[in-house]
């Protein structure tokens, strides 16, 4: 075994684990050093990772899998790292001394992503899984004296252990009917006994949780809102890309792999349709930008879930495509709203009223972000979403992706709601939106990616294609 291999997380893991001890150990003045650190490491580490992307190894007998796929996905998981880093700005003063443990519970809650993503079967990819949860549950509560803050740590803690337990539950009952917790292995021992079914349709639940799909989607609004901005972009590009890596995995290997008659990717179907429907529906009534996000990453998650549900080469690559444009979109949306509630201490959508006569770049970014969240060519999230639905409707699946089609339509609606209000809507301060050099680069970094990307979607489409390969 060539331990180089492991070197990116490796790399991840000692830098998460030096920013948390320098964190504690430097005095006050010394915590923009180690923010800096944070940031740069994580930089460094990214570049080591493009050049090592198409290095292959399976260690420990298939245990943790170095292959494209994963490599993709640790790309991903890098790149909004840094990108939600750069944008937090000013935002990170609200921690006080503790902005460099910050720092670190992201740095740690990444390594947990790349577990997830590289695994090979089912108990590592639930140590990372915890990982990155655990992360997580500190960084919702992170704003100690803000009361919405500490109710969705509470929350996030409770439900996300419940989901935990139900996932560990799921794998219990497949590796008592099967004997092995191997991806591989488990395709090849899957037989038709109801306690084995009902393993993996509490694993599938589990994995709904984690991605936000109906109807386990509740938690969502309540812990985006509440979280510190930064932690809600994080989990809404980071941690759903993880779960949908994971998912793939598992429904590529293990579930869709086997002998079966039963018809998962009908299940996984439905769920996919009712994530879609619910998810904009209830986006169209909202008066926080914060929730209405929230909101539309369930909605996501269900066009997502589609690619999932095809199977196919389509398919599958929409999904890598959809995941790494949905963080440069999504990120950027939050990024700009993290500024207005830097500026007002609101996040309503009449915050953002006027702005785009205080700040025409934010209100220029945040419509093209949610045009490109839309579908709406020539942004990125056409691309995506064309590479989804035709894969679904390779697959038999001409319902899914006509509502698909039509949900998108009216997202519209809610999404340009946001517009409306930033170049209709009136405002009594006509002060500047001011930004931070990080929030600028990391702004323009998610909207020059979202046109490129929608314009000329060949090298990303061609790289997801490469990553899905060892799948198929």
């Amino acid at each position: 075994m060539d331990i180089s291999l492991l070197l990116t997380e490796i790399m991840v893991a000692l830098l998460g684990l030096l920013v948390l001890v320098l964190g504690l150990a430097l005095p006050a003045r010394g915590k923009t050093v180690v923010n800096r650190l944070a940031l740069l490491g994580m930089i460094a580490i990214l570049i080591y990772a493009i050049s090592t992307f198409s290095q292959e190894e399976a260690f420990f007998n298939g245990v943790y899998q170095i292959d494209m796929f994963g490599s993709y996905f640790k790309l991903l998981f890098l790149s909004a790292g840094i990108l939600v880093m750069l944008m937090a700005g000013k935002y990170i003063s609200r921690f006080e001394e503790k902005s460099s443990e910050f720092y670190g519970l992201m740095i740690l809650a990444t390594l947990g992503m790349m577990l997830m993503c590289s695994a090979g079967e089912f108990i590592t990819l639930y140590v990372g899984l915890e990982l990155m949860t655990i992360s997580f549950y500190i960084l919702t509560a992170y704003l100690q004296n803000d009361q919405l803050s500490a109710e969705a740590g509470l929350k996030y803690l409770i439900l996300g252990a419940l989901s935990s337990a139900i996932l560990l539950f799921g794998i219990s009952l497949v590796y008592a009917m099967t004997g092995t917790t191997m991806f591989t292995e488990i395709a090849s021992a899957f037989t038709m006994q109801p306690a084995l079914l009902a393993g993996v349709v509490v694993i599938i639940a589990g994995f709904a949780f984690k991605i936000s799909v109906v109807p386990f989607h509740m938690w969502t609004p309540d812990i985006y809102q509440g979280a510190p901005i930064p932690i809600t972009t994080y989990l809404s590009v980071g941690s759903k890309a993880a779960g949908f890596a994971a998912l793939v995995r598992v429904f590529m290997v293990a579930i869709n792999g086997a002998d079966t008659s039963f018809d998962w990717s009908m299940l996984l179907a439905i769920l996919a349709a009712l994530t879609i429907i619910i998810g904009n529906l209830i986006a169209l009534s909202q008066k926080d930008v914060k929730r209405l996000l929230a909101y539309s990453s369930i909605a996501q998650a269900g066009y997502i879930l589609v690619g999932v549900v095809a199977a196919n080469s389509f398919g599958l690559k929409g999904v890598l495509f959809y995941a790494m444009i949905y963080v440069f979109a999504n990120t950027g949306a939050f990024a700009v709203a993290t500024a207005v509630e830097v500026d007002t201490g609101k996040t309503g959508i009449e915050a953002f009223a006027g702005l785009s006569k205080r700040s025409p770049m934010l209100a220029a970014i945040m419509t093209i972000c949610m045009l490109s969240l839309a579908g709406i060519p020539p942004m990125a999230g056409f691309a995506g979403k064309f590479y989804l639905f035709a894969g679904a409707i390779q697959n038999g699946y001409l319902w899914l992706a006509v509502i698909g089609l039509i949900m998108s339509m009216v997202s519209v609606y809610y999404y340009l709601g946001v517009s409306k209000a930033m170049y209709i809507g009136e405002n009594e301060n006509e002060s500047p939106v001011l930004t931070t050099g990080g929030s600028t680069v990391a702004l323009w970094i998610c909207v020059l990616a979202t046109i490129l990307l929608g314009v000329y979607p060949g090298p990303l489409s061609e790289l997801a294609g490469y990553a899905i390969q060892i799948l198929m």
